[in-house]
């Protein structure tokens, strides 16, 4: 199980994820779920990921190779962020729809993702996707998607997070979720990756990784 949390505001996007990954309370790993993609100066681009880690990794992995070869439709090429989750979604169908034929019925490939950023002077947007490769906005009325275990971090969003909200309170909500998170589900742990990115930048925004220490 793994918990992810991204929030748009008036002043950017604050993205939130755990780096825990268990089959089995006896055989936990550590694996990042915090990818960013970009050109600085002309997008930044982030994706978190939840689910079957096999199936993410796949996703991510083809992303990033596809970025790397200039005649390929790859997140860099994309003119909007909407266009950018649309290939995420593909390539999110590409990999389980690859992999299903290896697998018994009823295996659980899917995976979902948040991906959120801004390409030129399109405003900052952000998504979720479901492991279908369909997916929803995030609006100024419900300006944070969570995905993973998110019911005991979303008591604290709902009271807190607004479009207006300041993003150093934002920051401080997506922290209370995560504690109140992994104090009731052992399944979600440190380290944790925080990400924020302001406005108009267009850069690598600022990651801290939170450990236990």
């Amino acid at each position: 199980m793994t918990y992810c949390v991204a929030i748009k505001l008036a002043e950017g996007l604050v993205f939130a994820s755990d780096s825990r990954t268990n089959a089995g309370f006896d055989q936990i790993a550590t694996f990042r779920k915090n990818f960013v993609f970009g050109h600085p100066g002309e997008r930044f681009i982030a994706l978190l990921t939840s689910g079957n880690l096999a199936t993410s990794q796949s996703v991510i992995s083809l992303l990033q190779s596809r970025g790397n070869e200039p005649h390929n439709d790859h997140l860099i090429s994309r003119t909007s962020m909407y266009d950018a989750a649309v290939l995420v979604g593909a390539t999110l169908r590409e990999v389980v729809e690859r992999d299903s034929a290896g697998h018994a019925a009823g295996t659980d490939l899917g995976c979902s993702l948040l991906i959120g950023g801004q390409i030129g002077t399109e405003p900052p947007r952000l998504f979720q996707i479901y492991p279908e490769g369909n997916f929803i906005e995030a609006t100024r009325e419900t300006p944070y998607l969570q995905i993973g275990e998110s019911k005991y971090g979303k008591p604290i969003l709902d009271r807190v997070i607004h479009y207006r909200c300041p993003m150093a309170l934002a920051w401080q909500a997506a922290l209370i979720s995560f504690d109140s998170t992994m104090k009731s589900n052992l399944s979600v742990g440190m380290p944790l990756d925080m990400l924020a990115y302001r406005k108009d930048r267009l850069d690598k925004g600022h990651h801290v990784r939170i450990r236990e220490d």
